[in-house]
């Protein structure tokens, strides 16, 4: 039996207890995959749902403002450049077409009708906040994206807080998973999925859990681990265990292992070769 310590990073706050992963291959891609996980107070993290297909933006994912990734080297997040924020994320309210929220939701939730706009314009005063307008007077100058306009991909809109505290003009604007219009069609920089399954996301969350969004290419994933980890388990293994924990990349589809890391979550687990990105789902978890 493998007995085990743990220690948490940064990345991750203590409080938040609901974790969305979603991993990118590549800087570039436009497609991923996401994983929902949970865990008590201070406890171990436990896959609740996932994986499951999702798109970033048509460019790819580029380095954020959030809870973490804003400190990171390399390409930054900007308005309008086509790419998903990558870093450590709060969750904010959730929008939607709809009076209420899913059977089974339980979440701050407000209904979008012509009135909500979100500001896309760096030179407006409340560029990437929420905001109530006058739809026959709208305000001169400034661009904003309608909340209600009819498109079935905006029913829901759960936001994530990129770019929110304060927002810097240009840093990148509106922000949200929701729905996908296609299995082909990326987004300018949300993260999409089927409806079911956003749905699925809509109903789990809770506030008082203090919800998180981790998106990381591979190479960042690789790289954060051991600084980023939510919890890390420093296990008694064999020569050859670890060191087949250390790396966290395989060759064959799948097998079994001792131990292994999902965005640096060490688990009892079976190791799952995606892309060369290693996922590792704890069996007795699998919906």
């Amino acid at each position: 039996m493998l007995m085990g310590t743990v220690a948490y990073g940064d990345g991750v706050p203590e409080d938040c207890t609901q974790l969305i992963l979603g991993i990118a291959p590549t800087w570039n891609s436009m497609r991923g995959e996401l994983r929902l996980f949970e865990r008590s107070r201070n406890g171990a993290w436990t896959l609740v749902a996932g994986p499951f297909p999702v798109l970033f933006g048509k460019n790819g994912v580029a380095w954020g403002t959030g809870l973490a990734g804003q400190n990171e080297r390399g390409l930054r997040k900007q308005e309008r450049d086509g790419r998903a924020p990558a870093g450590v994320f709060e969750i904010g309210q959730i929008f939607g077409y709809d009076q209420s929220l899913p059977l089974g939701a339980d979440y701050p939730y407000h209904q979008v009708t012509e009135s909500d706009v979100w500001s896309d314009d760096p030179r407006s005063p409340n560029y990437n906040r929420h905001v109530v307008i006058d739809p026959k007077n709208p305000p001169d100058n400034y661009t904003h994206e309608k909340m209600r306009s009819g498109d079935f991909a905006y029913r829901w809109l759960i936001e994530i807080r990129h770019n929110s505290d304060p927002p810097v003009p240009g840093a990148g604007s509106a922000i949200f998973f929701h729905i996908r219009r296609g299995v082909n069609r990326p987004t300018t920089g949300c993260t999409t999925m089927a409806e079911p399954n956003l749905v699925k996301l809509v109903t789990w969350l809770r506030a008082r859990r203090h919800p998180c969004y981790a998106l990381l290419p591979t190479v960042e994933y690789e790289k954060k681990w051991g600084s980023w980890h939510q919890q890390r388990c420093l296990a008694t293994a064999s020569m050859g265990e670890r060191k087949q924990r250390d790396a966290p990349r395989v060759n064959s589809s799948a097998r079994s292992c001792a131990v292994c890391l999902v965005g640096g979550l060490l688990v009892l687990s079976k190791c799952i070769a995606v892309s060369e990105l290693v996922f590792c789902d704890r069996l007795s978890s699998i919906p």
